[in-house]
């Protein structure tokens, strides 16, 4: 989105984090700290803990959170940035759905529709995940959804169970 002076707009932004390896706290605070310096945080939702759904047998649990912000990145670059912060903090692709030390996902950009094969905006499975539906409505974002039009903070509850680990900090 780009202004009449031909500078980038801040467009809100939620991004989720996910860790099952290693010390999954230290992640998170690594991820959230790297996020800080391409989004403008506004919001960080308390730690959830979840069992993994569609990993592979023995994959540990899942701690996840939620941010919202904004940003004055393009949502192809947003998506490279993100890339970038998993692959420095550790991430190794390989087996889809595998353990891994940290996983960061656009879930909305503003009121932006994307469908393409390496990236779909809002993310095509959050409204079905409770590890990031529970974080939204905690955060009580006045936000809609760009595709239902339906209120974060009223989205149905999705699969899997949470249990509250408290704040990151």
């Amino acid at each position: 989105m780009v202004g009449s002076s031909g500078r980038e707009k801040a467009v809100s932004v939620v991004v989720s984090l996910g860790s099952n390896v290693g010390d999954r706290r230290l992640a998170l605070r690594r991820g959230v700290r790297a996020l800080s310096g391409i989004i403008d945080l506004v919001r960080i939702s308390s730690v959830y803990e979840t069992n993994p759904l569609e990993a592979p047998r023995g994959s540990l649990s899942f701690l996840n959170l939620v941010v919202a912000g904004s940003t004055r990145l393009p949502v192809d670059e947003l998506m490279e940035r993100l890339l970038e912060i998993e692959r420095r903090l550790g991430r190794r692709r390989g087996v889809r759905n595998a353990p891994r030390s940290i996983d960061l996902d656009i879930i909305l950009y503003g009121a932006f529709l994307l469908a393409r094969r390496e990236l779909t905006v809002p993310h095509p499975r959050y409204r079905q995940r409770e590890f990031v539906l529970a974080p939204l409505r905690e955060m009580e974002l006045p936000w809609s959804d760009p595709a239902t039009g339906q209120r974060l903070r009223s989205l149905p509850p999705g699969a899997g169970e949470v249990r509250l680990r408290g704040r990151l900090w």
